[in-house]
Parts: structure tokens; sequence; C-alpha cells
């Protein structure tokens, strides 16, 4: 690989065939030289809360929580490249990056002011986690890989309760406190490998000014906390000559994104996306309950949707974005689909 290129990570996007001519891309390595020394570690971070997509309601996945720092200089573990190799279709090699990331999902059931478990409703849940990603595609290649091996804890030691009950008392105190941690799920590490390809589908740039296109993806996920099929699409709409822009983090699972951005060369860039992803669930432990003990759980349902929609605007060296998310029922007996939004900030350092 020559010196690391973040902008061609992600150019397949962008890449190879085109609706309009087959000039060099905007944003291709072929395009514009970057070299790796102008890269910038970017640091993301995404909230995302049912109090932010327009309901408030507080039951189902309720919040999440996702800090991570992307570049193409960071080292890729020796087990990340073992796994890769042994199991996966593609090797590591081309435009490469890595990003390391941690984070804290919430999920409880309709009512919180109940002191009982509900037996009809999910567990109560939390789960702290940490992750380590690889990013790569191999030259004139149109498509991408990404591997993310995530280390985690469910029950009392992710502190869940504790996460709840603070944001709940100091930040919005007006907020009925939850009163059934007890019931949440016994402690359990967690470990899962996912693997998504993402491929390029189309691309014009003549459209008065804009990039236009679409992004077809699909993967799997495997381990005692989430084990599921994957497949989805990415569209997008941007200024065709001021910096490539890549989906922005989510919390998984979610709509495909690493975070990275450029810096525009006036200053102000914008960027729209929207998505629709499928999953095909064989196990989920927010659902399933416990793998090794007994607990409580629920019926889920074996094919779950997402719809997102988002808007992001680049100021200098940050990017702030906010997804509209709506998340089919995810068990039997869910009195509606889940509705909530995720706030994105990420800063080029």
């Amino acid at each position: 690989m020559k010196p690391a290129v973040g902008l061609s990570i992600i150019c397949c996007l962008l890449a190879s065939t085109s609706l309009a001519d087959e000039k060099p891309l905007q944003g291709s390595p072929t395009a514009k030289d970057s070299p790796a020394k102008d890269e910038p570690i970017i640091f993301n971070l995404v909230i995302e809360n049912d109090s932010i997509g327009g309901r408030g309601t507080d039951k189902n996945y309720t919040s999440g929580v996702r800090i991570g720092a992307l570049h193409p200089d960071f080292e890729i573990p020796e087990f990340i490249k073992d796994l890769n190799d042994t199991f996966l279709p593609s090797k590591i090699e081309g435009d490469i990056a890595v990003s390391y990331s941690i984070g804290n999902n919430l999920y409880t059931p309709e009512d919180i002011t109940q002191v009982a478990q509900d037996p009809d409703d999910r567990p109560w849940a939390g789960h702290t986690y940490v992750s380590l990603g690889v990013t790569h595609n191999k030259k004139n290649s149109n498509y991408m890989d990404e591997l993310e091996v995530s280390f985690g804890v469910v029950g009392p030691y992710s502190l869940g309760e504790q996460f709840q009950k603070f944001v709940h008392t100091h930040v919005t105190p007006d907020s009925p406190t939850p009163k059934g941690w007890r019931n949440q799920l016994k402690t359990e590490p967690t470990l899962s490998v996912a693997w998504q390809r993402r491929h390029f589908l189309f691309e014009s740039s003549d459209f008065m000014g804009l990039t236009v296109g679409a992004s077809p993806y699909y993967g799997a996920t495997l381990g005692n906390a989430h084990t599921h099929g994957t497949a989805g699409m990415n569209f997008f709409i941007g200024p065709s000559d001021n910096g490539l822009q890549d989906t922005p983090l989510r919390v998984k699972p979610g709509i495909a994104g690493t975070g990275y951005f450029e810096k525009p060369d006036n200053g102000l860039n914008w960027y729209l996306f929207a998505g629709v992803e499928g999953r095909a669930v064989a196990r989920n432990i927010f659902l399933d309950g416990n793998t090794f003990a007994d607990s409580h759980s629920v019926d889920k349902k074996n094919l779950v949707a997402d719809a997102n929609a988002g808007i992001a605007f680049t100021i200098g060296n940050t990017r702030i974005s906010y997804t509209l998310v709506y998340r089919t029922e995810e068990f039997q007996g869910q009195s509606e689909p889940s509705v909530f939004g995720a706030l994105s900030v990420g800063v080029r350092f």
C-alpha cells in the first residue's frame, strides 16, 4: 500500500462505474492526491435516543451512545488479521482504515415506572462494549469490506441503571424514574464478530452540480449478543465539488457508515442521506434473554427492518448530522414500531 489515503478508503462508494463518463471520479485517489500526513484522526460521537425521535416514549431501544476514532495509520491487531484471513473472502489489503469505539445501549419495557417485570414485555437490559474495526478496499475494486469485533458485558456491570437514572435526574429531570432495573438481564460477557461488504451501484455528478448515488450492502453478525444476517441500501446526494462524505457513524445494528468526511474547500458543506435495512435475526440477547442463565425473555420476530433518513452539515473540521430512524416491531406483542433519532458530531483532528 502506498502512503495511506483516507479519502480512497471510502472511494468505492463513488467508484468505478459512472452514469456520467469515465473521467476520474471526484473523491477518488486518481482525482486527488491526499498524503497520509494530511489525513486527520476523525472522532465521532453519536447519541441515539427516542426522546430526539419525536415520540419520547422511553421504551424498547431507548438510548445508545457510541464514541469512535478512525484513522488510516492505526495499527491493525494481529488477531483481526488472522480472523479475516481465515474466514473472510478477501484479505486486508489496499486502502485501509482502522477504528476504535466504545458504547453503551439501554433497553427497557414500555412502562419504566413498573417495579415488577411485565411478563409480556421485553427484559430490562444494558450493554457496554468496546469495538475494533477495519475497513479496506482493493485498488480498482467496486466494493469495500468492513470487519468489526466487539467485546462487552450485559447486566449490572454494564451500568445501564446508573446511566439511565443519571440522565433522568440531571439531563431530563421531568422524566419518570425508572424503577424496574432489579429485573435486568444477569451479568454476561458478550462477543460478536460482524462482517459487511458495501458495493457501489451507481453515481452521477452532472445533475445541477450534485452527486447522487446508492450503495447496497450485505453482511452477517455472529455472537451471543447478536446473530443476524443483514442486507440494505444507502442513498445519498450532495455537492459534487466540495469534498467526500460517508454516512455518519451509527450505533449497531444500524445503517452502514464509517463517519468519514472531508473538510470542505469553502468551509461549508451539506449531505442528504437515507437508507433501508433488513435483518434476519437468529439471536438477540436483549429479547431472548441470557445465554447461560435463566432470565426473562420474549418471543422475538425473526425479520426486522429499519428505514432511515437524515442530513449532515460540515463547517470547517466539524460535521453535525441528524438521522430519524423507524424500526419495525422486534418481538411478539410489541405495541408499536420504534422511532428514535440519532445525533452525530464528527471532528477532524
